[in-house]
């Protein structure tokens, strides 16, 4: 949420800042604007796409080597034309662009309004900047003494980036708490959310630390002080991240592009940690922990959304194989419920873009606590990798789509790898178990490419369920958290209200809605509680429901009684949401399309869900 990108440099900075602005368009946003500088400074931003604000500035000749651009996604203040980024000081002079909330904006606001300062909209952000030329008027210091002051007395996260009319050969950028990358190139200096902007420019990057504050003058090296004012030495890292992934491919959408990659993307998060003739599974970034996690008398799995859906599975997954108790907690309501952590817990923490607040926050608490913390995330060099004790990156690859596809099962293929490096070391699997288990699971790949040639039967469905108000979707065992993702992922993109629900609870509420015109679709693949889903299946017929059936390859009793069916491979239990997860993406996506909707930018919704 909320994009950011800085030039400073010998090149035109506004076709930089545009291109740059698309590529961080996943993350979902309302508004954005662009700020150029070179006489004097050149600010303009509009509510609505990049597209509009590109359309606000035709003819207009923006030159100029420096520059700063944001897509905002609202926090204070509705989005339009006023509260788009970037804001202004009340001279003009300076400008600022901001990700993140400044939580005691309103009691700053209240003495700067006192001190005269006016406000033309009703962001935190144009707080800020106005107490960044208070500071510098009343004290009179440089620039970046003003904004180290300042950063001192605010409460709250940010990444931001300041450009000064005073200061036409320097960009000013500090972090706490939401994320922010340096590119260093050839006397230039690129500043992003993430690496998406950059990675087309230089490979060569600084990823921003909390509470650090970067100095970026022309013809200089970069210099990065904390906000206590000591000198940090920038430490250089190299991108992975490869252009073409970041491109759509000849799909029409990234989130298709993202679904069909899973074959792949699933195989790269276990390549080279696996070896079923050997019995051998190991993640080396755990490697250390590996003892304390057989001994763990609790595992604490801390998520939001899609990713709290994986560590669903991941509780299957490890309770079944490992035998160790696991919790499952949204990240957002642990933090607040002063949760009992014991010296031994282990806290493992998911998130695709390594940078969600909620989930950031429950690690320092647990962190605090004594907990041992690891993470799953996809994103290298993000701030979850930098918070906790240890963890493994999935190896998805980017994931520009909103709705996460490729990421859930990436999680789901790290966690089932976990689960089975734990019940190594604990013993608690036969030998031959773990091989038959490993077999199977280097099988997944194939299976899912296999389950994507039900694409055109899939998109036939979807044509007729697309104007369905409500959907039910039903699951047992390893397929209830399936069922969850199902119906988020159709909630996300086609803007239909669903439900998740364990199969055998929609007696006790959801059977209520059930009638001709409710789409109810359930995961019934043969295994675990087969026959008491297909009783379940029964139940809605009887009321004159519409089912939809995943099922296994040759299952004949739920075809003779299901509207419709859709076919996966056969699936060991403890990897079958691997395989069944598939089908309800492609159905999404589908309804989606033929709805008209935004399949890759929904609306109202981020990518990377940095504030709270």
């Amino acid at each position: 949420m909320c994009g950011i990108v800085a030039y400073i440099g010998s090149k035109e900075a506004y076709p930089i800042l545009i291109k740059g602005l698309r590529r961080l368009e996943y993350r979902g946003y309302d508004s954005a604007g662009v700020a150029v500088l070179n006489s004097k400074l050149h600010l303009d931003k509009t509510k609505g796409k990049v597209a509009d604000l590109e359309a606000v500035l035709e003819g207009k000749a923006l030159t100029g080597t420096i520059g700063i651009g944001h897509t905002r996604w609202a926090t204070h203040g509705e989005p339009n034309d006023v509260n788009a980024h970037p804001h202004a000081s009340m001279s003009g002079k300076h400008v600022i662009i901001h990700n993140g909330i400044i939580e005691n904006y309103g009691i700053l606001k209240k003495e700067l309004v006192k001190r005269g300062y006016e406000f033309q909209s009703d962001t935190d952000t144009e707080v800020l900047i106005h107490l960044i030329e208070d500071i510098q008027l009343k004290e009179k210091v440089v620039l970046f003494e003003a904004v180290r002051i300042a950063l001192n007395e605010v409460v709250g996260a940010y990444a931001i980036v300041i450009l000064s009319e005073d200061n036409p050969n320097q960009l000013i950028a500090a972090k706490k708490g939401s994320p922010l990358v340096i590119g260093v190139g050839q006397d230039e200096f690129f500043v992003a959310s993430d690496a998406t902007p950059i990675v087309e420019h230089t490979k060569n990057v600084v990823y921003l630390e909390d509470n650090e504050i970067a100095i970026m003058n022309r013809d200089e090296e970069l210099k990065i002080k904390t906000i206590k004012n000591q000198d940090k030495t920038p430490y250089l890292q190299e991108l992975e991240v490869n252009l073409v992934a970041l491109e759509k491919g000849g799909y029409d959408h990234f989130m298709l592009k993202e679904i069909y990659e899973q074959p792949r993307s699933i195989k790269d998060s276990m390549r080279g940690r696996i070896n079923s003739s050997k019995g051998h599974v190991a993640l080396g970034g755990i490697k250390e922990y590996e003892t304390k996690l057989a001994n763990a008398k609790r595992i604490i799995i801390v998520a939001c959304g899609t990713s709290w859906h994986a560590g669903l599975v991941g509780e299957y997954l490890i309770e079944e194989l490992a035998r160790i108790p696991v919790e499952v907690e949204y990240a957002s309501e642990f933090r607040y419920r002063n949760p009992i952590i014991e010296e031994g817990d282990v806290v493992i923490a998911i998130s695709q873009s390594g940078e969600t607040a909620d989930t950031l926050a429950a690690i320092e608490m647990a962190k605090e606590r004594g907990a041992i913390i690891l993470g799953i995330c996809n994103v290298v060099g993000s701030s979850i990798p930098r918070a906790t004790h240890a963890g493994s990156y999935t190896h998805a690859g980017p994931e520009i789509g909103v709705a996460s596809t490729k990421a859930f099962t990436a999680q789901i293929t790290l966690l089932a790898l976990m689960a089975l490096s734990i019940a190594r070391k604990k013993g608690s699997l036969s030998e031959s178990k773990l091989r038959q288990l490993l077999r199977e699971l280097e099988l997944i790949p194939d299976k899912v490419a296999r389950t994507l040639e039900a694409n055109d039967q899939i998109k036939y469905i979807a044509n007729i369920y697309k104007n369905a108000t409500n959907c039910l979707y039903l699951g047992r065992g390893y397929n209830f958290p399936v069922a969850l993702e199902g119906a988020l992922k159709l909630k996300e993109i086609s803007y239909i209200h669903a439900e998740g629900y364990p199969a055998a609870e929609m007696k006790h509420g959801p059977i209520a809605l059930i009638d001709e015109e409710m789409p109810v679709i359930v995961i019934a693949t043969k295994k675990g509680s087969y026959d008491k889903v297909v009783s379940n299946i029964q139940e809605v017929k009887a009321r004159k429901g519409k089912i939809i059936a995943v099922v296994t390859e040759g299952d004949d009793a739920v075809t003779e009684i299901a509207d419709h069916t859709i076919e996966i491979p056969q699936v060991s239990e403890v990897f079958t949401p691997l395989v069944s997860v598939i089908p309800l993406q492609l159905l999404s996506y589908h309804i989606a399309v033929m709805r008209g909707c935004n399949v890759d930018q929904p609306r109202n919704l981020a990518k990377s869900v940095t504030v709270e």
